[in-house]
């Protein structure tokens, strides 16, 4: 199934796995559904929110990777010169760490609540850390 749907904060999206672009992430990541945490917002890539994974490894290489994700796109990042991370592109993002650009594997794309993004982004700047939920639709 390739449905979800996101809670971030007080707002819901509707979303989809990009499951023909990168297989191997989409399943990786759904090994961990439900998968909550807290977004943060991004310090060196723009309008996006992060979850800093640490050493969590996801098993997976670089698949359908970018470092512009568009609004509504959500990235992987499996680590390497930088920490394992989730970014959530809300507006203008160019990802990067301490450590110079960074590749995440467009894994994620927001269907729904798209006209949330930016108060998402906005809450978590100015207010900071929101719970995050990711679950099957």
């Amino acid at each position: 199934m390739s449905k979800l749907k996101i809670t971030a904060g007080p707002f819901t999206f509707d979303a989809r796995f990009e499951t023909e672009a990168a297989p191997k992430t989409c399943a990786a990541f759904s090994k961990h559904l439900p998968f909550k945490s807290q977004v943060v917002h991004v310090r060196w890539s723009g309008e996006g929110v992060w979850i800093p994974l640490g050493d969590l490894d996801f098993g997976v290489g670089y698949e359908n990777h970018t470092s512009y994700p568009a609004p509504g796109q959500v990235v992987l990042y499996p680590g390497g010169i930088s920490e394992t991370e989730i970014l959530l592109a809300y507006g203008g993002v160019h990802f990067a760490s301490k450590m110079g650009q960074l590749a995440g594997n467009h894994f994620i794309t927001l269907t729904s609540g798209l006209e949330n993004l930016l108060p998402l982004g906005k809450m978590t700047l100015w207010k900071g850390a929101q719970d995050i939920l990711f679950e099957r639709a």
